[in-house]
């Protein structure tokens, strides 16, 4: 099974650019393009977060009209630029999720091997992020209900310093107790993330933990404590998750156009060692 994970998208209404430069709707309708052209289409699409830039209805109605005609299913959940109510509003009907409180399910169909739990790391108003005890007791219940079951887990905040000051500065406050329930349950294979615009990889209470490139702007690489907070315009770029029946194996994927593919093979037919 294939899942890609795009992040960061930042939606804006139209004919706004994010901070003045991204075209984050184009950058988008684009990054999906590239994806319905893969030779293997992926069986489900999630984006951890972010996924406007105000959180208000008109920006997530923008996201609503670019995900309509997807092939494959699609699995949100929020960020700091996010507004729960909002998004309830344009997504009345996501699946698995309670019709209220906060913004996080658990997702299994009939033909997977595994779980997917989703969690919600908003604080409202403010930047950074929090798992509030209500949170964790429900991530860890759930944990508790299903010992044996492969788990992937995904999140807005990163449950870890990545160097990069600014960034750092508006983490998530709860981290210590998360990597505790993250130590106290093999079967999580993997906790993919958001928030950073980079694709970052740690290890955290044992366990793999990724963040995912954006679709749009890429926070500048500086790991410094005092690292400005600027941004690039590198390639947009997600990721693509494949099951490998025992756990998870990763790919970067530029979400761009590019020349190829060209066989490894000389003009006279030998075959090139790639």
């Amino acid at each position: 099974m294939l899942i890609a994970q795009f992040s960061d998208t930042h939606i804006k209404p139209a004919g706004q650019l994010a901070y003045g430069v991204a075209d984050t709707h184009q950058m988008l309708q684009s990054a999906l393009d590239h994806l319905q052209g893969l030779p293997q289409r992926p069986d489900l699409l999630v984006i951890t977060g972010d996924l406007v830039d105000a959180g208000s209805v008109v920006e997530y109605q923008r996201l609503q009209n670019l995900l309509n005609d997807l092939p494959m299913p699609y699995l949100l959940i929020a960020g700091n630029h996010d507004d729960r109510d909002h998004m309830r509003q344009v997504f009345p009907h996501h699946p698995w999720l309670e019709p209220q409180g906060f913004w996080q399910y658990r997702a299994q169909a009939s033909d997977w091997p595994f779980q997917i739990l989703a969690l919600d790391t908003v604080n409202a108003g403010e930047s950074g992020g929090r798992l509030c005890p209500q949170r964790l007791n429900w991530f860890a219940q759930q944990l508790e209900q299903s010992p044996h079951v492969p788990t992937l887990v995904m999140m807005h905040h990163p449950p870890f310093a990545t160097g990069i000051g600014h960034m750092d500065a508006i983490g998530l406050a709860d981290a210590a107790s998360f990597a505790d329930i993250l130590r106290q349950h093999p079967q999580i294979d993997l906790v993919i993330c958001g928030h950073l615009h980079r694709n970052i990889r740690a290890t955290v209470g044992g366990r793999a933990v990724m963040t995912a490139p954006s679709t749009a702007h890429t926070v500048q690489l500086d790991v410094a404590p005092d690292a400005g907070a600027m941004f690039r315009m590198e390639p947009p770029a997600y990721l693509m998750h494949w099951w490998s029946g025992t756990g998870w194996v990763t790919h970067h994927v530029n979400a761009v156009q590019s020349p190829g593919p060209y066989p490894f093979f000389h003009p006279d037919g030998q075959l090139i060692m790639a």
